[in-house]
C-alpha cells in the first residue's frame, strides 16, 4: 500500500460521519483557497445517508460557498432518477433536500441514454469542467467497498480493471443489479488528490482485512492515488475494522 495511507477507526457510525464532516470541511476549504472550487466524487448505497448527516453543517444555510462545490458520481446506475436504484435519486431525496443549493452542482447522467452513450456523455461533462488533460484530478473521491472487495462499479476479475485510457467506462454486465452502469476508471481514481474509503459494518470486515492486511489484489486494493502525491484514507467503523490484527490504525484524521 502507499506511504500516504491513513487508516482511521471510529467507534460508531455517528463518529464516522463526524470524521467525514471534518475531512470534507478541511479539503473543501483548501481546494477553494487554492483553485476557487472543490471537486468531489461520491458513491451510492449507504453513503447518501452518511453524507446527509456529514455535509449540511459545513456552511450556514444559504451560504454561497456551496456554489463552489462540483459534485460528480464515482459510478451511477442507468435508471430513471425516480427509480429506487438511482444514486442521484437517493441524493436528491436525502442530501439535496437538506442542502438545496447543491442541486445545481451535481453532474448527472442522462437516463434516456444507454450505458455506452452515458459514458461518453459523462466524459464530455468532465472535460468541460477539468479540461482536456490526460486524466481529471479530483480534490476528493469518496467511495465505499462491497463485501467482495469491489469499489465504484469495478468488480473482481472484470475486464474494466485493465482499462488504462478511458475516464468513464460503461458496464452492462454488473454482477450486482442493476447490470447497466457507468463508472470512473482506476486511472481516474489514482490521479485524485485524495481518496477516502468509507466502510461500515461487520459484513465488510473480511474484505477490509484482505485489502489492508493480506494485500489481496481486489479492486479496492488497486486504488492507490500516487500520481499527484495523493492521499488515501480508509475510514472504518469498529465493526468493519474488527478483522485487522497487524495494521497500524488511528483514532482521528
Amino acid at each position: 500500500m502507499t506511504d500516504s495511507l491513513k487508516i482511521i477507526v471510529y467507534k460508531s457510525g455517528s463518529d464516522l460521519e463526524n470524521g467525514m464532516h471534518e475531512l470534507l470541511k478541511r479539503l473543501a476549504k483548501e481546494a477553494i483557497a487554492a483553485r476557487g472550487k472543490f471537486t468531489l466524487g461520491v458513491s451510492g448505497g449507504s453513503m447518501a445517508k452518511q453524507l446527509t448527516a456529514a455535509v449540511p453543517d459545513i456552511y450556514p444555510k444559504g451560504q454561497e460557498e456551496w456554489k463552489k462545490w462540483h459534485v460528480f458520481f464515482c459510478d451511477e446506475r442507468i435508471v430513471a432518477f425516480d427509480d429506487k436504484e438511482s444514486t442521484y435519486g437517493d441524493y436528491k431525496k436525502n442530501l439535496i433536500a437538506k442542502v438545496p443549493e447543491l442541486e445545481s452542482q451535481f453532474v448527472v447522467i442522462d437516463p434516456s441514454k444507454d450505458a455506452e452513450n452515458n459514458a461518453l456523455h459523462y466524459h464530455n461533462q468532465l472535460v468541460q469542467r477539468f479540461g482536456n488533460a490526460m486524466f481529471p484530478i479530483f480534490d476528493l473521491l469518496l467511495t465505499g467497498m462491497g463485501p467482495d472487495g469491489h469499489t465504484c462499479s469495478l468488480f473482481p476479475g472484470h475486464p474494466l480493471l485493465e482499462e488504462r485510457r478511458k475516464w468513464v467506462a460503461a458496464i452492462t454486465d454488473s454482477p450486482k443489479p442493476p447490470p447497466s452502469r457507468i463508472t470512473l476508471t482506476l486511472p481516474v481514481l489514482n490521479h485524485a488528490r485524495n481518496v477516502a474509503f468509507i466502510v461500515a459494518g461487520s459484513n465488510k470486515a473480511e474484505a477490509v482485512k484482505k485489502v489492508l492486511e493480506d494485500q489481496e489484489k481486489l479492486p479496492s486494493g488497486m486504488v492507490q492515488p500516487q500520481s499527484n502525491g495523493g492521499k488515501l484514507y480508509w475510514m472504518l467503523d469498529s465493526e468493519a475494522a474488527s478483522g485487522l490484527k497487524n495494521t497500524r490504525t488511528h483514532t482521528e484524521l
